[in-house]
């Protein structure tokens, strides 16, 4: 054997006894450190690297907000990233176990910890991170878990843990640079959770000391900036937004800087603003910023408001919705700003509407602006409801008073004008298009010239030749030979033809439905009332929508000059109606409002209506109102139905009464003045006892209590002799009811002062069904199947589905909107009845709930499924 086989055999002997992992040797140590260092501890970090960058890729900044302090951790990224995180425990699994004395092997249990918290497994990231702290004799691997922890305390909300974290952690010495900038780091988003901005700001500025990373640099500069901005701290923002463009910084967030940064400038002179606006102009001209050139429009919107200039912002804030952009959230904000503007400065409460329908279809359900938005929504829904009401009804009762020529006159005279703003339209497109490109004119070869005398290059002469065409033959199916196919046909298209659904090709849905809003004469003259049962209703629906605007006005809107107005029309017009002692109660309040003679109004209901609970409450102002006023009215309730029992008549009329008059409106008004008839069928005349009971049915709203007045109504009214009889036995049922109602009602009453949640059942609502993370991340194929049963079952609601994590301990999936409590409960009966899908069992079926808009933003705050469930129990 030469020397070399003697060396050759020597190493192997060393790398043999080198490979145990138990000999605390020099070789042995050095072996493994350099081992568990250079291929599992590298291969899992490196991973644990890409997964977050990933993390940050797929996350899109929404840059009118101000930016996270960490990027978040979205669980379909996760789930798409599962393989790295599955090598991650494998190497760090295999370095701990193979490699025992090296000294990586407590930063390979921290990669485990990190594992283990990306995948939302917190108790088992919870420990490792603990176990690291006691026994690792690491003094950075112990920050580093500490600081992990806190970070995990925080997404949890887990405040008391976290401030204990915190605490332990100001009292460590010697924190390296790179954990002491994550520490400050977390400290801020634990702030950001907190809202509380000073806090935040502090934490931020302490980072920025320790970290020499250009891009994170940059970004923590941009968020102090936007802090301060939002502040009113200009001068201090503007320097953060000129330090956020330093360090190359990605394109995006370098052009928001300097687009920001402009906002906050100091413009004094009149030649400041015009550079401002220049600046703006030269953004939207560059060809850099094609993707972004709403942003520029919104943000130049929103300096013209500041400078007063409304027509100018709102005719921007058009331009912007109309402009492609490469984010969806952005069209939400610009439709949202020109709400606001439409509702706080045009009062338009018509368009306001159909800008937060615009609004709500670019944001998320999660997304903050979402929630508020469903909040609102419906007052504004049920406002163009009424209004479109009133608009329609009356112009077709004035119709109905015209005579049969002047009705023609009238349809014929609309059809043209419909034409002639199709043509208008026409020739608008037809000038963008001509002014669209310089090279149009280029192409004046082959006789076509620059396109005019072209038909097809023609829209005016297109629309105007589809019109002529629409007029003599109406709305044909796109087929062949229609001419032979109709077997008779007229100059002006018929009814029956008109009612014929027009077959389009893929293509041309465009084209064929131009006109499927232009009607011909015959349908026009249909739609006006013939018959006077037809004008009654029309005035009917009129004399609500004047009543319901009314309310609106005052209540929601707060707007008590246009809620007079409304109020005094339906008086005037409907004197009769049955809404009239409500009214004038709403009248009294917006003439006091407004500084008027509200003692008119109280005069009206003590004459016209001296019994009615508006009146009471008028004639004492200084009533007791609220949750004590209901339980006060409960108890007297009950004491005077008792006395009602033991025929003490006169004294159960006091007790009605003088409740009626310290209480005046309360959930039990209505059960106390029926209690206050049945008293009036003891002591009073028949005819004012009749008279009282008609009255109630057509005021009172609860239709239990309607059905027990229609019967004691038909027993006066029927054999005199069962009235008495028919009375007992509807009382008796009626205080039983009631007074199950009214226990009902205290217990809700006293278990809604220790839950957060509130009834809300007209409110917009949301079905919800929630699963844990393992479950959600296997129910693949959920939304797609929520979206096939929507199409066959709700085709008409426009439903959306959507999903988001209310917790690491919960995801959730989100069904809306519903516009109120009883269309919810509608769609969770045949939800429970029909829907299938392999990702859902029956337990998760009968676990899933309804939420009103306002109680959805409590659940996501307080992140606790169990106590709403408690509630819901209760509400639904």
């Amino acid at each position: 054997m030469n020397k070399s086989q003697h060396l050759y055999l020597l190493v192997i002997v060393l790398l043999t006894l080198a490979c145990s992992s138990t000999k605390n040797t020099f070789t042995n140590r050095m072996y493994h450190n350099t081992t568990s260092r250079y291929n599992a501890y590298f291969y899992a970090y490196n991973n644990i690297l890409k997964l977050e960058e990933e993390i940050e890729k797929n996350h899109k900044e929404d840059y009118s907000q101000v930016l996270p302090v960490f990027f978040p951790i979205d669980s379909a990224t996760i789930e798409q990233n599962e393989e790295l995180l599955t090598e991650v425990r494998d190497f760090s699994s295999k370095a701990i176990e193979w490699h025992r004395i090296s000294k990586w092997v407590d930063d390979n249990y921290l990669l485990l910890g990190m594992a283990d918290y990306y995948e939302a497994k917190f108790d088992d990231a919870s420990n490792t991170f603990r176990y690291l702290n006691v026994n690792s004799k690491k003094r950075n691997i112990r920050h580093r878990a500490l600081i992990q922890l806190l970070k995990q305390f925080i997404d949890l909300r887990n405040y008391d843990d976290a401030t204990y974290v915190i605490d332990f952690l100001s009292k460590e010495s010697r924190i390296n640079k790179e954990n002491r900038f994550l520490l400050y780091k977390t400290l801020a988003y634990y702030y950001e959770t907190r809202e509380d901005v000073n806090g935040k700001i502090g934490a931020l500025d302490k980072a920025l000391d320790y970290t020499k990373d250009r891009d994170e640099r940059s970004r923590l500069n941009f968020i102090l900036a936007q802090l301060y901005q939002r502040e009113e701290l200009d001068a201090l923002a503007y320097s953060y937004y000129l330090e956020a463009n330093k360090g190359n910084p990605p394109y995006e967030r370098s052009f928001f800087s300097q687009l920001f940064a402009q906002q906050v400038a100091e413009i004094n002179k009149s030649k400041d603003v015009k550079r401002v606006r220049s600046f703006y102009d030269d953004l939207y001209k560059d060809s850099k910023n094609r993707d972004l050139r709403d942003v520029i429009l919104f943000e130049k919107a929103l300096f013209e408001l500041k400078q007063d200039e409304l027509e100018e912002a709102e005719t921007l804030l058009i331009r912007a919705a109309k402009e492609e952009g490469q984010n969806e959230i952005q069209k939400g904000y610009i439709y949202q700003k020109l709400s606001e503007i439409s509702f706080d400065i045009k009062k338009d409460f018509r368009a306001t509407k159909f800008y937060l329908d615009s609004a709500i279809a670019n944001f998320r359900p999660s997304h903050k602006s979402y929630v508020e938005i469903m909040a609102k929504k419906p007052i504004f829904d049920d406002y163009v409801t009424h209004y479109d009401i009133i608009n329609n009804n009356d112009s077709l009762i004035r119709l109905a008073q015209l005579s049969p020529e002047e009705q023609e006159l009238v349809a014929e005279q609309f059809i043209a004008q419909e034409e002639a703003r199709l043509i208008r339209e026409a020739e608008a497109k037809e000038n963008q298009k001509a002014s669209s490109s310089i090279f149009d004119n280029l192409l004046a070869f082959g006789g076509r010239g620059s396109g005019q005398s072209f038909y097809f290059d023609n829209a005016v002469a297109m629309q105007q030749g589809n019109i002529d065409f629409y007029r003599n033959w109406g709305g044909r199916p796109l087929e062949d030979n229609w001419r032979r196919n109709v077997q008779s046909f007229q100059s002006g298209a018929g009814v029956d033809e008109m009612e014929e659904e027009p077959i389009a090709e893929e293509g041309t849905e465009e084209e064929v439905n131009i006109f499927a809003d232009l009607p011909d004469k015959e349908s026009l003259l249909a739609k006006i009332p013939k018959t006077e049962e037809q004008i009654n209703g029309l005035k009917l629906q009129l004399e609500e929508a004047y009543f319901e605007l009314g309310k609106l006005m005052f209540f929601d809107f707060k707007e008590p000059l246009i809620a007079k107005d409304y109020l005094e029309n339906l008086i005037t017009s409907y004197p009769n109606s049955n809404k009239k002692a409500e009214a004038y109660y709403i009248l009294y309040l917006t003439t006091k409002e407004l500084g008027g003679n509200e003692a008119l109004y109280t005069q009206r209901l003590n004459r016209e209506f001296p019994d009615s609970p508006y009146t009471y409450s008028v004639n004492n102002p200084g009533a007791m109102t609220g949750n004590q006023a209901f339980l006060e009215s409960s108890r007297n309730y009950k004491e005077a139905y008792d006395l009602y029992y033991n025929r003490q008549y006169q004294e159960a009329r006091n007790r009605v009464r003088n409740t009626l008059e310290n209480y005046p409106l309360t959930k039990n008004t209505e059960k106390l003045m029926l209690l206050d008839i049945m008293v009036s069928g003891k002591i009073d005349d028949t005819e004012r006892y009749k008279s009282r009971l008609e009255n109630y049915i057509q005021t009172t709203e609860d239709a239990a209590l309607v059905k027990m007045a229609r019967n004691m109504l038909k027993a006066l009214t029927g054999e005199q002799s069962l009235a008495e009889a028919q009375t007992e036995k509807d009382t008796e049922d009626s205080e039983s009811e009631s007074s199950e109602d009214k226990e009902s009602e205290e217990d809700s009453d006293e278990g809604e002062e220790d839950s957060p949640y509130r009834e809300n059942p007209n409110q917009t609502h949301i079905f919800v069904i929630a699963l844990d993370p393992d479950k959600a991340k296997n129910a693949k194929n959920l939304l797609g199947d929520l979206e096939s049963f929507h199409s066959a079952n709700f085709s008409g609601s426009r439903l959306r589905t959507g999903n988001m994590n209310l917790s690491r301990e919960e995801s959730i999936f989100i069904i809306s909107p519903f516009n109120n409590a009883e269309r919810a409960l509608a769609y969770r009966d045949k939800f429970m009845e029909d829907f299938k899908s392999s990702s859902l069992d029956q337990d998760d079926k009968e676990k899933a709930f309804l939420i009103s808009i306002e109680n959805f933003q409590e659940l996501n705050k307080r992140k606790n499924l169990n106590e709403y469930r408690q509630f819901y129990k209760k509400a639904y």
